[in-house]
């Protein structure tokens, strides 16, 4: 009686397995898949969602250490949002080494307008990219030729503040 309440796909499985045997006992692929977690493949199961692409990025980031790299070169990229665009036009980020910023500045009264406003240079860094390790901003002046030997050489101190 239990044979007739059986659809036709029910009584062919239970045929091939009692010929063949359990798959699950006898092949390894069968094997294997007896042992796994049955939620593991969900459709639509947790762990199975897209993942936006700066997110994937993000935590390949992390996962290498590249964070505190990376940050430190979207400080120089962002150089004119942190600090203006008319700033930004007399001064360049050379470096930062050691958690100390290093920006060339185009003639020493920039460099000392740009050494007033340190403070909010480095509270504009530090609140935008957290994570690139700031410690001090440095402001250096213009590279300045030397007159001190060849043709041009005068006595005396030289250019100081009126170059540039």
């Amino acid at each position: 009686m239990r044979e007739l309440a059986q659809s036709e796909p029910e009584r062919v499985w239970l045929r091939l397995k009692a010929k063949f045997g359990d798959p699950e006992l006898v092949s390894r692929d069968g094997r294997r898949r007896s042992r796994r977690d049955p939620d593991a493949s969900v459709p639509f199961g947790k762990g199975r969602d897209p993942h936006a692409l700066g997110d994937v990025l993000g935590g390949f980031a992390a996962d290498r250490g590249w964070t505190a790299t990376l940050a430190r070169a979207d400080v120089m990229a962002h150089w004119p949002e942190l600090v203006g665009e008319e700033n930004a036009g007399r001064t360049e980020p050379v470096s930062f080494d050691d958690g100390v910023l290093t920006v060339r500045c185009a003639s020493t009264a920039w460099t000392m307008q740009m050494r007033i406003l340190r403070a909010e240079t480095t509270t504009r860094i530090l609140a935008r990219f957290p994570e690139c390790g700031l410690e001090s901003v440095r402001f250096i002046g213009p590279d300045l030729p030397s007159f001190s030997r060849g043709r041009r050489s005068v006595p005396g101190r030289g250019p100081r503040d009126t170059w540039g």
